[in-house]
């Protein structure tokens, strides 16, 4: 997959991220090991895949085509990868969560249009 490709995989991701964030229930027990196991198991392939879009995006963005700064992809994954923990355990406000949201989404549509 290339860039583009992986940047709109993970905004479905991300859009989805939301939606459990906003009509799921807290778990009772945060110690909880088959949450904990279901939750790893839905979030190991987004967290490859960011991995993998970060590589990606900062090979483009040495090269001068696109016009985001290399720390602003880094900081991407690793909002994302807050938000990924954030929508599962719901451990923050909302409106922190929103303004994770904004700026995941924020980079991630730069760089879409810097690539069309």
């Amino acid at each position: 997959m290339n860039v583009k490709e992986i940047t709109i995989q993970l905004k479905k991701d991300l859009e989805k991220l939301k939606y459990i964030y906003q009509t799921s229930e807290p778990p009772e027990d945060r110690k909880d090991r088959d949450y904990f196991q279901m939750v790893k198991e839905e979030t190991t392939p987004v967290y490859q895949l960011i991995a993998q879009w970060e590589e990606k995006a900062l090979i483009l963005v040495k090269e001068r085509k696109a016009n985001v700064h290399p720390n602003q992809v880094v900081s991407t994954r690793e909002n994302m990868e807050l938000l990924l923990m954030h929508s599962y355990y719901m451990d923050t406000r909302k409106k922190r969560y929103m303004e994770l949201y904004r700026s995941i989404l924020y980079v991630f549509d730069l760089l879409l249009d810097d690539l069309e």
